[in-house]
């Protein structure tokens, strides 16, 4: 027995049948902060030890009869989190006294990493299906609660690269935003963050890409031995009475640093905010799901550029005064010019797709010979097809034309349709 107390990892409490403390190990000591004095001859009903005390543990001590029991039960203390798989076994003492020995193997590690992979299984499937118009940096701020301490503390900085400047989007939680306001007058949300110009230069010669890798900035007057304090990481925006000022109110002794990165794209930075007691737990979940966020924002980002480009295209297709069609990778019907309505009598509203356009405007030789084109423009760029058709209008009435198919490299097509004169 003393073995089995002395050299396993677990944490081994025995108690009588009366259910009062015979023996502990140094492992239950070490995680209580409480001596052998403290514990041994003392009732876990009277006392509130730390797991051993709590009901759930007592209800599941006091069913065991002869059967050993293993139950998985959980302890929260402040802000930490543990779970135990127990052990309860009953055990037969010396001249034939009774009572159980407790077993507790902590599984907090594996509790927590399965939490995290259906956290992060839960927020890849969301951030696939988010609507167009949801803001990704406040739905990256509302999950990252769940990954950081209670009372969590941590700002969201957008990154433009086009005009290479940092925005705060996120201040969570409210407490925390609301203290800010209280602190330095106005509300920090939307404000331009001088980050270039501060941190760019020495003697930090930080840049975009330098941003894209976890790193902790301790403070003083937290960390006596740091050189700079939270001023400094404001950038020196606010003055220096109002930051220490803040540090001290919300207990902000260090800060994790991480970019959000995709493809060497940078498109923020978040800041998590600790007490110098306090460590990042779940850093792995953390940063694959920013990983995610940062992808779910450069697919974003490719969107909105496509979406400009097609309604650019689309302005100067209008424009013109000659019949075109204009069609997406897949073949889809984007537009069709006012000129193609007026020549040929189909609109977006007559025709639901180019299959179906195709079917009424094109006889079979003709229809052959347009999917033939299409099938070469795809693995041709930026070329120029040709083929002379009789085109069948809305009004059925049919018209000679000059068909040009011309590919573009994003993948987009243009029909541009000219009438054909027999000669």
């Amino acid at each position: 027995m003393s073995a089995f107390l002395c050299f396993t990892k677990n944490m081994i409490v025995i108690l009588d049948l009366n259910m009062n403390i015979v023996q502990v190990n140094e492992q239950y000591l070490k995680f209580t902060g409480l001596s052998k004095e403290d514990l041994i001859g003392q009732n876990i009903h009277d006392n509130g030890f730390p797991v051993i005390s709590i009901p759930d543990t007592l209800s599941i001590i006091n069913s065991v009869s002869k059967e050993q029991v293993i139950h998985d039960v959980r302890y929260s203390t402040g802000n930490e989190e543990y779970f135990y798989k127990m052990e309860v076994i009953p055990t037969l003492f010396e001249e034939n006294e009774k009572g159980v020995t407790i077993v507790l193997e902590d599984i907090t590690e594996k509790k927590r990493h399965v939490k995290n992979m259906e956290f992060l299984a839960r927020t890849a499937e969301e951030l696939v299906d988010l609507p167009p118009d949801t803001d990704i940096f406040a739905y990256i701020a509302d999950r990252l609660k769940s990954l950081v301490p209670e009372n969590p503390r941590f700002f969201i900085h957008s990154y433009n690269e086009t005009e290479d400047e940092f925005i705060i989007q996120a201040f969570e939680d409210n407490t925390f935003l609301k203290g800010a306001m209280n602190n330095f007058g106005y509300n920090l949300i939307g404000i331009k963050f001088p980050i270039k110009d501060f941190f760019y230069s020495a003697p930090f010669n930080e840049n975009a890409f330098t941003f894209k890798d976890m790193r902790v900035m301790h403070f003083k007057p937290f960390y006596e031995e740091e050189e700079y304090s939270f001023y400094d990481c404001c950038a020196r925006l606010f003055s220096k009475e109002d930051c220490n000022k803040f540090a001290l109110k919300f207990n902000i002794a260090k800060i994790y640093l991480t970019g959000l990165v995709w493809q060497e794209q940078l498109f923020g930075i978040v800041g998590i905010c600790l007490s110098k007691d306090k460590k990042l737990e779940n850093k792995q979940a953390i940063l694959s799901f920013f990983r995610q966020g940062s992808k779910a924002l450069a697919r974003r980002m490719t969107e909105q550029k496509l979406l400009r480009c097609e309604q650019k295209f689309n302005e100067f297709a209008s424009g013109l005064d000659i019949p075109v069609m204009i069609l997406d990778k897949q073949n889809a019907i984007v537009n069709m010019n006012g000129k193609f309505t007026e020549e040929f009598g189909y609109t977006l509203n007559t025709v639901s797709s180019f299959e179906t356009w195709a079917e009424k405007a094109l006889l079979d030789p003709a229809k052959n010979a347009l999917e033939q084109m299409l099938k070469r423009s795809g693995s041709e760029n930026q070329e120029i097809h040709q083929e002379t058709f009789n085109l069948t209008c809305h009004d059925k009435t049919k018209k000679p034309v000059i068909l040009k198919l011309i590919s573009f490299s994003d993948g987009m097509k243009g029909l541009v349709m000219s009438p054909h004169e027999n000669k």
